[in-house]
């Protein structure tokens, strides 16, 4: 029987890629960086063979999808910000059995869901990049093997991302998987201005966004999530959640809803960059 071993709400920013490379900004994302290696070394430690990633860098107009191909490997450069991603090297395994596990599950649960396994459908940098700090210094043997969820859901309810939250759950239930399910995406997330962007790279857009996140973080800690998904399609909306947060409404789906109580545990503490709020967080799993 399979399990979910680890649960997390991860960031995924590209100025993590450049905090690498030499330069003005080398060393800029480190917190974020080490945030990723412990959920990966606390993965590993807890018998994960399998990452899955709702990846909300993958957007999907109709439909709910997965990428579970045999075999990921490629370099990336990102078309949205090439000056920030630029020739990044990839190489992991699929887990289609997973994959068609879950498409299964969520269907009986009426979630139009599409499992898919085609060498040309690539991995998003929301999956990229937390699978690249993730495994970073880990012998090729203890790779994870990789399944990422499209999670910018343009025109679905959040109501049924939940839904498939819950569907994911029975799915790796009824596998032989061990699994870390990672929510990769920000919490506010309203880029600063174009002609701000330089002076903003570790800034909120607006006031009002870093309060929201703030308090929002406070609820987490607190374990006050009946009260936090009450306010979810509001602070999505006024916030310019990304990607709808689609990825945060199918964590806490797969954890129980409104009725999870636990308090999350910071390993990246809140921080901004280039006008979004971002963090690593772990969710200690209910059962």
């Amino acid at each position: 029987m399979g399990e979910v071993v680890l649960a997390a709400k991860i960031c995924h920013v590209p100025s993590m890629y450049l905090s690498e490379l030499p330069g003005p900004h080398q060393g800029c994302r480190q917190a974020a960086i080490d945030g990723h290696k412990e959920i990966g070394r606390r993965a590993r430690e807890l018998g994960a063979d399998t990452a899955l990633v709702f990846d909300v860098h993958w957007l999907v107009n109709s439909g709910y999808h997965i990428n579970c191909g045999e075999r990921f490997e490629g370099i990336y450069t990102s078309n949205e910000l090439p000056h920030f991603i630029k020739d990044m090297h990839y190489q992991y395994d699929g887990a289609p059995d997973l994959g068609e596990l879950i498409a299964e599950q969520a269907n009986a649960a009426d979630v139009r869901t599409r499992a898919h396994n085609i060498p040309s459908l690539h991995l998003e940098y929301g999956t990229l990049v937390p699978m690249r700090y993730m495994h970073m210094d880990v012998p090729r043997e203890q790779h994870l093997k990789v399944v990422s969820v499209a999670s910018w859901c343009a025109w679905h309810r959040l109501e049924d991302s939940f839904t498939f939250g819950a569907a994911v759950r029975r799915a790796i239930e009824a596998s032989d998987r061990k699994v870390v399910v990672l929510a990769s995406g920000s919490m506010s997330h309203r880029f600063s201005d174009d002609r701000l962007a330089d002076q903003n790279l570790h800034q909120w857009s607006r006031e009002f966004d870093r309060q929201m996140d703030l308090r929002v973080v406070e609820l987490w800690k607190q374990g006050r999530f009946k009260e936090f998904c009450a306010m979810l399609p509001d602070y999505a909306e006024h916030c310019y959640g990304e990607g709808g947060m689609h990825d945060t409404a199918m964590l806490l789906g797969l954890l129980g809803g409104e009725d999870y109580d636990r308090p999350v545990e910071v390993l990246t503490d809140l921080y901004a960059s280039s006008g979004t709020g971002q963090i690593n967080a772990v969710f200690p799993l209910p059962w």
